[in-house]
């Protein structure tokens, strides 16, 4: 079989490409499709691969300027047509490349990240974020909705990226998935180093992170909360906080990591559909204070490598701080659970996933395949 890769867009290295990455390796001499591309940013495996970008990419700036062009990503990703040769796609995706056309008889496989959830389930939230998204979404959601789902029922298989996420897949979709959980890269941490008395945040500075929550909680507590990354909020989030929270900006990995290795406790109050900081603190032995809801539900174990809070307010995360005691979490077994989302375990799944579906009758694509008629974990 010929095998091609797509990825909604390379403008950064985050989770969603640390998956292209790992499908990358797998699979050495196949061609990447994706939306936009930002020249210089380098996803390891990629340098010497053929990488195909959509008409977007001849507009000047655009990698700057490609989410305020979201209404022309329908018509961008359509027109991006994959050779007849091919016969596997294998996606990663949390926006509109799954609607790249494809051979007739070309099976594709998505790993879905999310649905975009800018159109089904965050709209309020992305709007509140831009005079541009709001415009955008309010005149143009329905149509790229439309898109989306109908492009996702063209998908054969889907593969999500955690049990919340496959059930939004199913409540967006109307398709069923298996779940195969990303790659953190577990190795990069070590978790004997001894811990200092700061709190951490990591974090993207944007409003569905909820960060001001954790800034609000510890202004009361007058714990030494350290804050590492940026975005939009962080002029407003650094205007409310006490002199015992410290912003450091974006950081090098050698900074993440030393905070991760040393923080008393790892502070996680968002929903995310996965969330790979709150694994990268396990793997350093970094226990978690997270809100009980989306991907930590799936990552962290209550008493055992974190603790949870359960309304997504100041009080509530305050008072789960304030029970918090450090000697109560063993980090080797913090490091031993992140273990189970470590790179060679997506490869094991992911293959062994893959080696079942592809081997599955074609007639056995759509919503009424019995491989694909219920949702599991891949051990």
């Amino acid at each position: 079989m010929k095998v091609a890769l797509a990825h909604h867009w390379l403008t950064s290295y985050r989770g969603g490409e640390r998956v292209l990455e790992q499908m990358a390796s797998l699979f050495p001499n196949s061609d990447v499709y994706t939306l936009v591309r930002r020249p210089g940013v380098k996803i390891p495996g990629l340098a010497d691969r053929t990488i195909h970008t959509s008409r977007l990419q001849h507009i000047p700036r655009i990698e700057k300027y490609y989410r305020h062009l979201l209404p022309l990503h329908p018509w961008a990703a359509r027109a991006m047509r994959v050779p007849d040769d091919v016969n596997v796609l294998l996606s990663s995706d949390a926006a509109l490349i799954k609607g790249v056309t494809l051979p007739s008889d070309a099976r594709h496989v998505c790993y879905c990240h999310s649905p975009p959830r800018y159109l089904w389930e965050l709209g309020a939230e992305y709007k509140r974020s831009s005079h541009a998204a709001r415009i955008a979404l309010d005149r143009f959601a329905p149509m790229l909705r439309s898109f989306d789902f109908a492009a996702a029922q063209k998908v054969t298989h889907f593969i999500a990226n955690s049990r919340f996420v496959a059930d939004r897949i199913r409540r967006c979709y109307q398709r069923e998935s298996d779940v195969v959980y990303p790659p953190v890269a577990t190795h990069e941490f070590r978790a004997d180093r001894p811990r200092k008395e700061h709190f951490l945040v990591i974090s993207e500075l944007v409003s569905y992170k909820r960060i001001d929550i954790a800034v609000e909680a510890f202004n009361r507590l007058g714990k030494p909360l350290v804050v590492i990354g940026d975005g939009p909020q962080r002029k407003k989030l650094e205007s409310l906080a006490r002199p015992n929270i410290e912003f450091l900006g974006r950081q090098p990995f050698a900074t993440l990591k030393s905070h991760f290795e040393t923080a008393s406790a790892f502070v996680f109050p968002g929903i995310e559909d996965f969330g790979i900081t709150p694994v990268e603190a396990q793997a350093a032995g970094c226990p978690v204070i997270a809100y009980r809801a989306g991907g930590a539900l799936e990552t962290v174990v209550d008493g055992v490598t974190g603790t949870f809070f359960h309304e997504q307010h100041a009080e509530c995360l305050a008072a789960a701080v304030e029970r918090f005691d450090p000697d109560d979490f063993d980090p080797a077994v913090c490091r031993a659970h992140a273990e189970r989302f470590s790179e060679n375990r997506f490869r094991e799944r992911y293959v062994r996933l893959l080696k079942r579906l592809l081997e599955s009758p074609q007639h056995s694509v759509r919503k009424s395949s019995p491989l694909i008629g219920h949702k599991q974990e891949v051990a």
